[in-house]
C-alpha cells in the first residue's frame, strides 16, 4: 500500500468492512459517507466511491438512485434524487460533482413560484436524470433535473448540464453546449460545426 499512511490503511479497511456489511454488492464505499434513505438506492456490482461523497434518496420511491455496474464516483459528490436518478454501467464522476432531479419552486410553465415565497417551503418540482452507459463526469460539474447525457458522452470540469447531451459527445460551459462529436469513419473527435 505504497503512498498510504497508518490512518489512510485505517480508514480504508474501515471502509472495506463497512461496504461487505451494508452494501455488498458495491466494491468499495469510502468513509465518512452520508447516505439518506439506503433502502431506495441501488448500488450495482463493483461500484466504489470517494469520501465525503452524500446520497440522498428523499422520498419511498424504489431505486430513487440507481448505478449500474462498474461506477465510480469520487471525493465530494452529492446526489439528491425524490423521483428518479440513473446511472448506466462503467460511469466516472469526478469529485465536487452536483447531480440533482429536483428544485424548490417551479419556474416555467404553469403554476410558477412566486418570488416572495420562502425558499425552503416552495413546493419540490423534479424531472429524471440520466447517464448512460460508459459517461465521464468531469470536476465540479453540476446536472440539474431532467437531464439525460447520452452513452460514451463526456462533460467537462465546472460545466452546468441544463439540457440533454446527446451520445459520443463532448460538452462543456455553463450552460453546458456541445462542443465536439466522435465522427465513427474517421475514428476521431470532431469539433461541432466543422
Amino acid at each position: 500500500m505504497r503512498g498510504y499512511n497508518i490512518y489512510s490503511i485505517f480508514n480504508l479497511c474501515m471502509s472495506m468492512i463497512y461496504t461487505k456489511i451494508f452494501h455488498h454488492d458495491a466494491k468499495l464505499i469510502r468513509l465518512p459517507v452520508v447516505i439518506r434513505g439506503s433502502n431506495n438506492i441501488n448500488f450495482g456490482k463493483g461500484f466504489v466511491s470517494g469520501r465525503y461523497c452524500r446520497l440522498d434518496a428523499l422520498s419511498e420511491k424504489k431505486e430513487q438512485i440507481k448505478f449500474g455496474n462498474n461506477c465510480q464516483i469520487n471525493d465530494s459528490v452529492h446526489i439528491a434524487a425524490i423521483n428518479n436518478i440513473h446511472i448506466g454501467n462503467n460511469v466516472l464522476i469526478a469529485g465536487k460533482v452536483f447531480i440533482t432531479d429536483h428544485q424548490h419552486g417551479n419556474y416555467s410553465g404553469e403554476n410558477q413560484s412566486l418570488p416572495q415565497e420562502v425558499a425552503s417551503d416552495r413546493l419540490l418540482s423534479s424531472g429524471p436524470v440520466i447517464i448512460a452507459d460508459n459517461t465521464w463526469i468531469g470536476e465540479g460539474v453540476v446536472i440539474l433535473p431532467g437531464v439525460t447525457i447520452g452513452e460514451n458522452s463526456i462533460v467537462g470540469a465546472n460545466s452546468v448540464v441544463t439540457k440533454n447531451i446527446p451520445m459520443n459527445a463532448i460538452a462543456c460551459g455553463n450552460p453546458a453546449k456541445v462542443i465536439k462529436t466522435f465522427d465513427p469513419i474517421e475514428k476521431c473527435w470532431v469539433p461541432v460545426g466543422k
